[in-house]
């Protein structure tokens, strides 16, 4: 079994390009969370969905991309990043082919549900390369700046395209464009990553660990997904928490017996990563919630339409390619952990000034002040947690600790967006017109108000991270790269 793993330490021979394809890889994952939600009306009425399936949609996605990260982050250590890059890479640009070309309902949702098997491949092998691809210091803290400024815009990002390609080619455009971006990356990827050595041991794929965990992670990402929409004391929702939740405990039990385990015990000993977990959930929950907010209150309280929400994110998106670029030079000079948590700081600040700006009357541009506050904390928060998570895992374990972080973030997501979603919509119940539109607006603003207090909360968590010595998130890590030369 080979372990392409690059290089530790300047292990790419052309580091700039490596950078830009890993960053664009981030960005295709992060487009496909919000691509698809301006075009959903135009593919409920071509395809023929009912309004209680359209969701899934999305919620496939979601729902596959959160149950397999585990697995996927196996994957990386035992077949090496480079493979599973490519891997994930290909499997995104067959399904946005089939996504596109599909004509029913359910081929739809079974690309939707292979773009996210894509991204659970994926989003752990683009961490881990980042993380164990350069020199620990200014040049990490750089790759992690450049890598989070495409994670945290692109969820924006996505939203605009999604508008712009909905408006001018059609929902299935939505799906056609990771077709050549996937393409642009994985090719070229080919040549650029090195494959690395093979491992000095072998190590099993701990199947038991592998079903229990995937099935039971999907199950309990599905009732998470599923219970807003169709409630909580749903059989298939409740039913499915159940199951998911005993085959976890199964899972546990099975990982701290096996002699190679799918998620080794002592992973979640580590300080960081334990950190990070909670982190990682608390920023999806909080910071990831805000955009399906955001986006609520100018179409339903301001009637803005698909192209003037993409618009109108411009300026958050900005401040979060501000916000991430900033992060890697301060993290750099004074460390991760002052430095994120000053980021979340900043992020909670302009989250009370954003939230207060929600009313019925308010112009755009009176929230813009409150955008950018809270555009370049997020920016700051999503490119050094994931980084700082990791920082103390071994080197054949970063995938796995990767796939760690990125599923609390899923299972954090779901989470956040079920609990304020209920309380933005607690006073609205047969209202209409101007009245809807102030309960909505006076929801909202409370939302986002207790959004604002749960990113005081992640401030806080991010003090159980390793206090850090100047040089960022990767110049703690101890566990040296095992590979010493890249095969060409």
């Amino acid at each position: 079994m080979s372990n392409d793993r690059p290089v530790g330490g300047s292990g790419f021979r052309r580091p700039t390009l490596v950078l830009a394809l890993l960053a664009l890889a981030q960005l295709i994952v992060s487009l496909d969370y919000n691509i698809v939600y301006v075009a959903l009306p135009d593919i409920g009425g071509d395809l023929g969905f009912s309004p209680q399936s359209l969701q899934w949609v999305i919620s496939a996605y979601a729902v596959a991309f959160g149950g397999f990260l585990l697995l996927g982050g196996r994957a990386v250590d035992l077949f090496g990043p480079r493979r599973i890059f490519v891997m994930g890479l290909t499997l995104y640009a067959v399904s946005s082919l089939a996504g596109g070309l599909a004509t029913a309902p359910v081929p739809l949702v079974a690309a939707r549900a292979a773009q996210g098997l894509g991204g659970a491949l994926l989003f752990p092998a683009t961490l881990t390369l980042v993380s164990t691809g350069f020199t620990a210091g200014r040049e990490r803290n750089r790759a992690f700046a450049v890598w989070g400024t495409a994670g945290g815009s692109g969820m924006i990002l996505g939203s605009l395209l999604g508008g712009v390609l909905t408006d001018a080619f059609g929902w299935a455009a939505v799906f056609f464009v990771n077709v050549p971006l996937a393409a642009a990356v994985a090719l070229p990827a080919l040549s650029l990553i090195p494959r690395g050595d093979r491992p000095s041991t072998g190590r099993r794929f701990d199947p038991a660990g592998a079903l229990t965990g995937t099935v039971g992670s999907t199950l309990v990402v599905f009732a998470l997904v599923r219970g807003p929409e169709s409630g909580w004391g749903a059989p298939a929702t409740a039913g499915a928490a159940l199951l998911g939740v005993a085959l976890l405990a199964a899972f546990a039990a099975v990982e701290a017996r096996g002699a190679d385990p799918l998620l080794p015990p002592s992973l979640l000993r580590d300080r960081d990563l334990r950190a990070g977990v909670l982190v990682t959930f608390l920023y999806m929950g909080t910071f990831g919630t805000l955009l399906y907010f955001l986006t609520v209150h100018f179409q339903v309280v301001h009637g803005y339409d698909a192209m003037r929400t993409g618009l109108a994110f411009l300026v958050p998106m900005a401040a979060i390619v501000v916000g991430s670029q900033l992060a890697g030079r301060l993290a750099t000079r004074f460390g991760t952990r002052p430095t994120l948590v000053a980021g979340l700081a900043t992020g909670g600040l302009g989250t009370v000034v954003l939230g207060a700006g929600l009313t019925t009357d308010a112009s755009y541009l009176s929230l813009v002040p409150g955008l950018v506050v809270l555009g370049v904390g997020q920016g700051a928060g999503y490119t050094l947690m994931f980084g700082a998570a990791t920082a103390g895992s071994p080197a054949d374990q970063q995938g796995v600790a990767s796939a760690v972080a990125s599923t609390a973030q899923q299972i954090g997501g779901a989470v956040g967006l079920a609990v304020l979603v209920a309380i933005a919509g607690a006073g609205t119940d047969g209202l209409a017109g101007d009245a809807l539109r102030a309960a909505t607006a006076d929801g909202l603003r409370t939302a986002v108000f207790v959004a604002a207090a749960g990113i005081a909360l992640t401030a806080l968590a991010a003090l159980g991270f390793t206090p850090a010595r100047r040089g960022g998130p990767a110049a703690e890590t101890t566990a040296p790269s095992p590979v010493t030369a890249p095969t060409p």
